[in-house]
């Protein structure tokens, strides 16, 4: 895990079970006889998470509705550590903190991940899209139960299921930093199966139906095409607002997608293309970070924006 990830170790269980007391009936021994999280009990990963947050990020108020995605907290806190490493490279090696930065958020969640750790890390703001009333309104809810949220996270309903920079970017605005993790079964069976494999990977017992460990609706988890079409498009649409944001980004959960997402950032003639690899051992992933603007561009954005260094004339930015 990153450097910088407040969770590289073993859990510190007793201070997580005096964050969330509920906690301690979720505790049993793993194979080597030590105490551990029942991660194969949605309940237990759900409990887990809200007193991961609570201890180490201050958020006092985190809840979700049951069917969404429940995510694991150490694996969101990697994509954000090293997408501020990258802001950094573009930066003389120092990471733009505080108001400076606006994230873009594709498809925030119920559970406003992305954004709480992006806020507690780096003070960044955030705008987070999603295409489900019922997750804006759980997101909205726990930015506004928590202070050091508060006017630092946006919540916008994208209207168009198809779109993903139309309807939340402004033409006039510009955003710094844009990071997605896409939906990556293509279809109801395929969910299916992934969950059961993941169900018996944890608790050794194989389920026709087993429960997701990690919860999800069928939005967040499932996209006509999976994984690949859904990076694809966004990639294509990205083109249209070249000049409104420095860096897109992606998961991208498959290996097997690479081939696919560069030859689709080839298409768009992406003028640099950064992949980022992240994870442990047990769980490999990616992200794939790429922007249309020039080395000057770039040049005249960073000394602008987050360098404070305001010329008489900054329309060409």
């Amino acid at each position: 895990m990153h450097p910088r990830n407040k969770n590289r170790g073993r859990y510190d269980l007793d201070a997580l079970i005096k964050a969330v007391p509920e906690l301690d009936d979720y505790i049993t021994p793993n194979k080597a006889g030590q105490p551990s999280v029942n991660f194969s009990d949605p309940q237990a990963v759900r409990l887990l998470n809200t007193a991961l947050l609570h201890h180490y990020y201050g958020i006092k108020y985190w809840e979700i509705p049951e069917k969404n995605l429940c995510p694991p907290i150490p694996g969101r806190a990697d994509y954000i550590h090293h997408i501020a490493d990258l802001l950094g490279a573009s930066n003389y090696g120092n990471i733009p903190k505080g108001d400076k930065i606006t994230c873009i958020d594709i498809g925030m969640g119920a559970s406003c991940i992305y954004p709480i750790i992006g806020v507690v890390e780096y003070g960044w703001n955030f705008i987070g899209s999603e295409v489900n009333l019922k997750a804006i309104t759980s997101a909205q809810q726990i930015v506004e139960n928590n202070p050091i949220l508060k006017g630092k996270v946006e919540c916008k309903l994208q209207e168009n299921a198809k779109d993903f920079f139309y309807g939340i970017i402004d033409r006039k605005e510009k955003f710094d930093l844009s990071i997605c993790n896409p939906p990556f079964h293509s279809s109801v069976k395929e969910a299916q199966k992934g969950t059961r494999r993941k169900v018996k990977n944890l608790s050794g017992i194989k389920e026709r139906k087993p429960t997701q460990n990690f919860s999800g609706v069928s939005h967040e988890m499932i996209y006509e095409g999976g994984e690949l079409r859904f990076i694809t498009n966004m990639i294509r649409e990205s083109k249209k607002f070249a000049a409104h944001c420095f860096w897109f980004s992606t998961l991208v959960s498959k290996k097997s997608n690479l081939n696919g997402v560069y030859k689709a950032l080839d298409k768009v003639n992406a003028v640099e293309v950064k992949t980022i690899e992240m994870g442990t051992s047990n769980k490999a992933s990616r992200i794939v970070a790429w922007t249309f603007l020039s080395k000057e561009v770039q040049h005249r954005w960073r000394e602008l924006k987050w360098n404070d260094r305001k010329p008489k004339n900054t329309k060409n930015l």
